[in-house]
């Protein structure tokens, strides 16, 4: 059978057999070296999507192939009623790198919205179990925020598109405007003494990368404390080095109690995570929170590979001026098409705004062989692997710019 007739075949059979909640591209991806993917009809593309920031060292790494491979052949799921070692040295290093947090334990799960939902828990039942405070029910949540698509997280979602049509939503969760300055206490004065928790992206991925104004995070930081708010952290974007730091919070400078990690975690294995200061941590007792698939070896020996390379290869060094080189070519993109109005994001999470929808031109650009995504709408989001090399940015913002004019 020809290529392209068996690659429009199986989107025919997709369009029968899936539910119809995504809104695929035209093309079958069928394998991937590096920065580079191809479908099954057998075209080249530039992948600078990375699994929508999942996959940090890209495709088909022969170190993370073959610890996925060395694991598999030994043990790949046992569930929580034992222990695994690829799992405690998992927890063991992601403690040690999140040591600007102080001491923390971690809990492993399989995706974003899972740690989400248990960083949700945890808080919730610290406040009623550890202080006794059952009154204490409230978590708040930004505009423009995503936090996942399970009732609880599309609540705490700030974007109507992703709420619309599952109401009654949990009573718990409150909306409150993001900041437009320094100066902007709309999100601040709502925490009291009744407020259990808030939850911030450090950068908001899909609200449009959108990065809250400089002091907010600590002004945040200093109002949970007065109030004994725990702060939580969705880091499952930001996090593994996604801005040239492990962690947005090490970029920030601030402190949170939680954080939630999942995407660039185990370089494109399902794994979610989160990591709790210990007095935080110890809310979660035996019996109160389970997941059944939730750190096993493989996930786990994917994950520690993964960290290794990153720390081996000095991939964060590269996060961070691949990242510079990067906002330069977008920033002349600004200069040069009127509908551009500017570059947002750090390190390796970077977008360029337009004023119209940007979903015609991601399109354009992958008919010219590069795969970019949406964010917010109006912002093209680069998010490629941390191996990416500038050639390959160049052929990107080349395949942007075509797509502009």
């Amino acid at each position: 059978m020809d290529d392209e007739k068996r690659q429009q075949e199986l989107i025919a059979t997709a369009a029968r057999v899936l539910t119809p909640n995504y809104k695929q591209a035209p093309i079958v991806l069928a394998r991937g070296q590096g920065s580079t993917v191809w479908d099954v009809a057998g075209k080249k593309y530039l992948d600078l999507t990375a699994g929508i920031a999942a996959c940090p060292l890209g495709h088909a790494h022969p170190r993370l192939t073959l610890a996925i491979a060395e694991q598999a052949s030994k043990l790949i799921h046992v569930s929580n009623l034992f222990f695994n070692a690829p799992q405690i040295e998992l927890a063991a290093r992601l403690t040690e790198l999140a040591r600007g947090m102080g001491p923390t334990r971690a809990f492993f799960c399989n995706s974003g919205a899972e740690a989400n939902e248990a960083a949700i828990k945890l808080a919730k039942r610290f406040q009623t179990s550890v202080r006794g405070h059952s009154d204490r029910v409230e978590i708040l949540s930004f505009e423009g925020s995503f936090h996942g698509r399970s009732i609880a997280t599309v609540a705490l979602t700030g974007q109507e598109k992703y709420r619309s049509g599952f109401g009654p939503l949990v009573e718990w969760a409150r909306i409150v405007p993001f900041p437009t300055d320094e100066n902007d206490r709309r999100a601040l004065d709502p925490i009291s003494e009744k407020t259990c928790a808030v939850i911030i992206e450090p950068i908001q991925a899909e609200g449009g990368i959108r990065k809250p104004p400089t002091g907010f995070l600590q002004a945040l930081r200093a109002r949970c404390n007065e109030t004994g708010t725990v702060l939580i952290f969705d880091e499952v974007q930001t996090g593994i080095g996604r801005t040239g730091h492990w962690f947005g919070f090490d970029r920030a400078g601030v402190a949170p109690d939680v954080i939630s990690l999942a995407k660039g975690l185990a370089g494109g294995v399902p794994i979610g995570a989160i990591l709790a200061r210990e007095e935080f941590a110890q809310a979660l007792t035996a019996g109160s929170h389970a997941s059944t698939f939730g750190g096993n070896p493989l996930a786990s020996a994917a994950a520690l590979e993964n960290l290794r390379t990153i720390e081996e290869e000095k991939l964060l060094e590269q996060v961070v001026a691949r990242g510079s080189y990067l906002e330069k070519k977008l920033s002349a993109l600004v200069a040069k098409h009127a509908r551009a109005k500017g570059v947002r994001g750090v390190g390796l999470l970077r977008g360029l705004a337009l004023d119209e929808d940007a979903s015609p031109i991601v399109a354009r650009a992958r008919e010219r062989g590069v795969l970019l995504s949406v964010a917010g709408g109006t912002v093209v989001r680069f998010a490629p692997p941390f191996i990416v090399s500038e050639a390959e940015l160049d052929q990107g913002v080349a395949a942007l710019d075509a797509a502009l004019q």
